[in-house]
């Protein structure tokens, strides 16, 4: 299977499994999804519920001195509570640029969870929603357009606050998304 790959796997309650067993969690079933394919991943949940973009910014320092070995892919999942809270989206893109700028710097690659705002956002939506791609163009970054786009037309695979999938809305946006994963791990260095 090859070397392993390390993941980080950053982000709030979406990959912290809010109310799903932690073996139902976005990273574990990631792990195990690209074992299936193949790749030997450890995917780490640094997933915490209800962090902003803010909150997420102040424990990336040490979130990422205390992993033992750099990751191979970091995965940032963030904006979605900033978006819930009102918070601006100039501050939303201020934080996430801060932490891609700091990833940029120590040479971790990094693939971005995007993330919309409702239809119904007027001005705000246009800003919140075009900070992603541009973000991901700026810092050459691969990016997931919308995270939650295999789920968020189907209630059926959403927990009843209409914010959290299910366990199996997690497995739906695992099959959507493994792909760019894989696509976004650097090549594995000869031996």
């Amino acid at each position: 299977m090859g070397p392993e790959r390390r993941i980080l796997a950053f982000g709030d309650s979406l990959f912290a499994g809010y109310n799903v067993a932690s073996e139902d969690s976005y990273p574990a079933k990631l792990e195990a999804a690209l074992r299936g394919r193949g790749v030997n991943a450890r995917v780490v949940n640094a997933g915490v519920s209800g962090d902003t973009t803010a909150a997420g910014l102040q424990r990336l320092t040490f979130t990422l001195d205390a992993q033992e070995e750099k990751p191979d892919l970091f995965i940032l999942e963030l904006g979605g509570n900033d978006l819930l809270r009102g918070i601006q989206p100039g501050q939303t893109r201020q934080n996430i640029e801060t932490m891609l700028a700091e990833l940029q710097r120590r040479e971790i690659p990094v693939l971005l969870m995007g993330m919309r705002a409702p239809p119904n956002f007027g001005e705000f939506q246009a800003d919140f929603d075009a900070l992603y791609p541009e973000l991901a163009r700026q810092y050459g970054t691969e990016l997931v357009p919308f995270f939650l786009d295999s789920i968020y037309t189907k209630p059926e695979l959403i927990q009843d606050d209409r914010v959290h999938p299910t366990a199996e809305g997690i497995e739906t946006l695992v099959g959507a998304t493994v792909g760019a994963v894989k696509l976004a791990l650097p090549e594995e260095p000869a031996g």
